[in-house]
């Protein structure tokens, strides 16, 4: 069983903010995460960057203000910020009136970017520590590489219930029903899965004719892996003999009952800009069936105060919960991360 009400999110790990695409050069976009108000930006010269957005003099929002490709400035007195959140000027100030400025200094956050997204990574003020692990990346591809396609739907709902929709291995029949992916009929599965370094894997096979009718756009029956990260990051790679397919999700906390889903694509297929009009459209239309019933999930989850899990369709959501409490008390004690994964066969219909 699950506790409904044990709501935490972790810190000190990193988390996927936006698409690179999403963040211009001179301009700033404000988001949440976390609960936390922060400011992305890009410099003229091209360099992303994250600070606390509030401005430490009367508690304006930054991202009300001006940002001239190297400063922020806040509207309500100027005070200006470098991209590393340094108090640089505070216009009011008389010339015979020195002032130490890194008193008022705003938090910056670390920030990469990789493979077209830009991650922040998210500290626990009560006991900062540095990343421990590295940002996952999506299989067969270079850093500079960018994905063909990105699309991101907002879901009204608690991370856990978002990622935990999202990795189950059973709902697809009676979720994901459309034409252009599957049918209603139920199939046996039987599936290994590892341990990797902070989350799972389901070692590579081949997939069976049973697949969504999506897959055979590559080409053939092909392999399939799928690997998941905390916090909410899930890679699949799809392969044939010629071509490569890899779907990178992310699932990112905005508040406690606001998370934002990523959904991209990258690829070798040489034809696949044929795709680019219509996969929007279908991928609004798979995400959408997730998030309705999540938005269903959320009525009862009113009223109900545990989940029940069962094995071992549900193995990956008690996988998911262990290594999330995992993480959070190797933080707490400063110890190693020790999975409590642990390679096994699973079989379930779906």
């Amino acid at each position: 069983m699950v506790a409904v009400n044990d709501i935490y999110l972790l810190r000190n790990i990193w988390y996927h903010a936006m698409p690179s695409h999403a963040l211009k050069r001179g301009k700033m976009v404000a988001k949440t995460l976390l609960n936390e108000p922060i400011l992305f930006g890009r410099t003229e010269q091209g360099k992303a960057f994250a600070i606390r957005d509030i401005c430490p003099h009367r508690a304006v929002p930054l991202s009300c203000g001006r940002f001239d490709g190297t400063e922020v400035e806040c509207c309500y007195h100027g005070w200006r910020f470098n991209e590393n959140g340094q108090c640089t000027e505070i216009p009011s100030l008389m010339p015979e009136q020195q002032m130490d400025l890194s008193r008022f200094d705003v938090r910056n956050y670390e920030v990469k970017e990789v493979q077209g997204n830009v991650w922040v990574y998210i500290v626990d003020p009560a006991n900062p520590q540095p990343p421990r692990f590295d940002i996952p990346r999506v299989p067969g591809f270079d850093d500079e590489v960018k994905p063909q396609v990105t699309y991101t739907m907002r879901f009204p709902c608690y991370l856990d219930h978002a990622v935990v929709g999202l990795m189950d291995p059973a709902h697809s029949p009676f979720v994901h029903r459309s034409w252009w992916w599957r049918g209603a009929t139920l199939n046996d599965e039987i599936k290994w899965f590892d341990p990797s370094t902070y989350g799972f894997t389901m070692r590579k096979h081949r997939m069976g004719e049973s697949m969504g009718y999506g897959y055979w756009l590559i080409g053939g029956v092909p392999d399939n892996e799928i690997i998941f990260y905390l916090p909410g990051v899930r890679t699949e790679e799809t392969t044939t003999a010629k071509h490569r397919v890899v779907n990178l999700t992310t699932v990112t906390p905005l508040t406690d009952d606001q998370t934002d889903v990523t959904f991209q694509l990258y690829w070798d297929l040489p034809w696949g800009g044929l795709l680019k009009p219509i996969l929007p459209t279908l991928i609004r239309s798979f995400l959408g069936q997730d998030r309705d019933v999540v938005i269903k999930q959320q009525e009862g989850l009113k009223h109900e105060t545990v989940l029940r899990l069962i094995k071992d369709s549900d193995t990956l959501a008690r996988w998911y919960y262990q290594l999330k409490k995992e993480y959070q008390r190797s933080q707490a004690e400063d110890r190693e991360f020790v999975t409590p994964v642990k390679t096994q066969l699973l079989k379930w219909r779906a």
